[in-house]
């Protein structure tokens, strides 16, 4: 066979093999340790107005603090268009002692959008919503509808600097 007509190998992506393996060592590890939280589902397809509520809600605040506002604010609008069609000061009212009030203002906001145009499927659907950033965008596409997204946050850093073996992430 010719020099040009010969196939060529494909090198093998070691990197590619140690990620998947990274992947499924961490996966299995959540599935073992991972924490029972209102917001989490351990079985079935979970719901995209749970999760975008859950990140809202657990940006710069507790686990602690938020898993009863969750639920409260579940028995009281248990789905976007219950949550769009409130008074926003009804929606404040029920955030009090969450704090950083800009987020419930947003909340309520992007509930309304949503109950227009319908939830998001993508990443960058979610970013034009208001209240909602590169991070919580990723998570929620990537929680709720598989997609393939960069979601670092510190808990990813810590993780990626104790593999690493790095002092200070």
């Amino acid at each position: 066979m010719p020099a040009l007509a010969q196939k060529r190998s494909r090198p093998v992506d070691k990197g590619s093999a140690a990620r998947d393996k990274l992947r499924k060592s961490l996966l299995k590890w959540y599935d073992r340790e991972g924490r029972d939280l209102p917001w989490r589902l351990r079985q079935g397809r979970p719901d995209p107005y749970r999760v975008w509520l859950s990140e809202i809600m657990l940006q710069q605040t507790t686990v602690a603090a938020v898993a009863p506002y969750f639920t409260r604010f579940l028995e009281r609008w248990p789905d976007v268009g219950a949550l769009a069609a409130t008074p926003r000061d009804d929606v404040l009212g029920a955030w009090a002692g969450l704090g950083y009030y800009s987020r419930a203002r947003n909340l309520h906001a992007a509930a309304q959008k949503m109950a227009v145009n319908g939830v998001p499927q993508s990443e960058a659907a979610w970013r034009e919503l208001p209240g909602v950033g590169p991070y919580t965008a990723a998570a929620i596409a990537a929680i709720s509808f598989d997609e393939a997204t960069n979601v670092v946050d510190g808990n990813v850093e810590r993780v990626i600097a104790r593999l690493r073996a790095v002092d200070t992430p």
